[in-house]
C-alpha cells in the first residue's frame, strides 16, 4: 500500500463531500421555488390584470376622443340643417344626422359600460396589490433564511475545494491523473479496498491471485480488470499479517528454566525415608 493510494482514497473521501455539498446547494432551487411560489402566482396575476387595465384606459380615451368628435360633428350638421336651400339637401343632412347620433349613443353605451369593467378592474388590481403585499412580507423571512443557509452552503463548498487542492498537490501526479480521468466519465467512486476474500469492493468482482498479491506489496497502481477502479488492500492489511506471528508465539514451548520440577520435595542428593543406624 503507497503512501500515493493513502492519498488518493482521502481525496476520493474529501469529492464525495464536495459533490455532496454541490448536491445541498442544488437542493436549494426548488426550495426557493417553494417559498415563493405563492408570492409569484400573486406577481404575475397583479401584472396581469395591471396590463389589461392599462389596455382597458387606453379604449377609454380612444372612445372619449371619438364621442367628442361626433359631438362636434352632430353640432355642425344640425346649424348645417338649418341653412338648406331646398328637401334633397334637407333630406341627405338629416339622415348624416341621424347616423351620427345613432353612432354617438353606440359609443356613449360602450363608454359607460367600459367605465364599469374599469372600476371593476382597479379594484382588482387593489385587492391583487394587497394580497401580494402581504405574501412578500410572509415570504421575506424564509427566503433570507434560505439564501443564508445557502451561503454557508456554498462557503462550505469552496473550503472543500481548497483543501482538495491542497490534498491533489500531495499526490502522486500519475496516479491522480488515472483517478482524474476515471472520475471524468461521471463515476463517483474512483478507488476501492479490496474484500476479504479477495474481490473488488466495487463491484465485487474476484480478482486474481497474481494481481492481489501485487497490490498487497507492489507500489504500482492495479485496477480492476473487471470495473476499472483502482485497487488498494484490505484496511486491516497490517493486522492480518501481524496475526499469524502472534499465534506462532503462543503455541511455542515455554523456556527450560521455567518448567517446575518434576519430583516434589527432591533435591537431587539421594535423600530416602529409612532412619539412620546407631553407630
Amino acid at each position: 500500500m503507497t503512501e500515493q493510494h493513502t492519498d488518493l482514497r482521502e481525496l476520493q473521501k474529501l469529492d464525495l463531500r464536495i459533490k455532496e455539498a454541490q448536491q445541498r446547494i442544488a437542493d436549494f432551487d426548488p426550495l426557493f421555488e417553494e417559498v415563493e411560489e405563492p408570492a409569484l402566482i400573486l406577481e404575475r396575476d397583479l401584472g396581469t390584470t395591471r396590463t389589461r387595465l392599462q389596455e382597458m384606459k387606453l379604449e377609454e380615451r380612444r372612445l372619449e376622443l371619438g364621442t367628442e368628435e361626433k359631438r362636434t360633428r352632430q353640432k355642425r350638421l344640425e346649424e348645417r340643417l338649418g341653412t338648406v336651400r331646398n328637401l334633397r339637401e334637407e333630406a341627405a343632412v338629416s339622415a348624416e344626422l341621424e347616423m351620427v347620433k345613432r353612432s354617438l349613443m353606440n359609443d356613449e353605451q360602450e363608454a359607460l359600460t367600459l367605465i364599469d369593467q374599469l372600476r371593476k378592474m382597479e379594484e382588482r388590481s387593489a385587492e391583487l396589490e394587497a394580497a401580494y403585499a402581504e405574501a412578500a412580507e410572509l415570504v421575506e423571512p424564509k427566503r433570507n433564511d434560505l439564501i443564508a443557509r445557502r451561503a454557508a452552503a456554498e462557503q462550505e463548498l469552496k473550503a472543500l475545494r481548497e483543501e482538495r487542492k491542497e490534498l491533489a498537490a500531495q499526490a502522486n501526479p500519475k496516479e491522480l491523473k488515472v483517478y482524474d480521468a476515471i472520475r471524468a466519465g461521471g463515476r463517483a467512486i474512483a478507488v476501492s479496498r479490496l474484500t476479504h476474500d479477495g474481490a473488488c469492493g466495487h463491484c465485487f468482482g474476484m480478482v486474481p491471485l497474481q494481481l492481489r498479491n501485487e497490490i498487497h506489496h507492489s507500489t504500482d497502481l492495479i485496477r480492476c480488470e473487471a470495473c476499472g477502479v483502482i485497487l488498494t488492500a484490505p484496511e486491516d492489511e497490517e493486522e492480518s499479517v501481524v496475526a499469524p506471528a502472534a499465534a506462532a508465539a503462543e503455541e511455542a514451548p515455554a523456556d527450560e528454566g521455567e518448567l517446575e520440577p518434576a519430583v516434589a520435595g527432591g533435591d537431587g542428593s539421594g535423600d530416602t525415608d529409612e532412619e539412620p543406624t546407631g553407630e
